[in-house]
């Protein structure tokens, strides 16, 4: 229910519907029936192995470009766990339509920068817009 139907009054949604109704029988409104799409395929570990390697990604990176864990990607991929529905979804657009993920996720040379005081490397990048 939205809210214009929570701030109309029994009265007016009963009177809305009969117009509506009135309208249809004249010819003036078509009704249009949608069916919502069928649940994303399930893919297997070795299925998600295979997609991620097809576009020569980490497993970070990968994780990075559908905003979930590392870790979440390995456990994919070794059987652990399973992709919800929504990542699914997204692997099967990502499947269907890599071109996709290469417009949004610009190759970008990356700079390793030392911290002080840390042996490790930390990666800087600027953001590039598209536009």
């Amino acid at each position: 229910m939205n809210n214009k139907q929570v701030q109309m009054s029994v009265f007016r949604q009963i009177k809305a519907g009969l117009e509506d109704s009135l309208a249809w029988s004249q010819g003036e409104l078509s009704l249009v029936t949608t069916q919502p799409p069928p649940p994303p395929p399930r893919l297997k570990p070795r299925q998600v192995a295979a997609l991620r390697k097809r576009l020569r990604m980490s497993q970070a990176y990968f994780a990075a470009v559908l905003n979930v864990s590392a870790k979440a990607v390995q456990s994919w991929e070794q059987g652990i766990r399973r992709p919800s529905d929504a990542a699914l979804r997204i692997l099967q657009v990502i499947d269907r339509r890599p071109d996709v993920v290469r417009e949004i996720t610009v190759s970008r040379p990356v700079r390793a920068a030392r911290r002080q005081g840390a042996g490790r490397f930390r990666t800087t990048a600027k953001r590039v817009n598209a536009d």
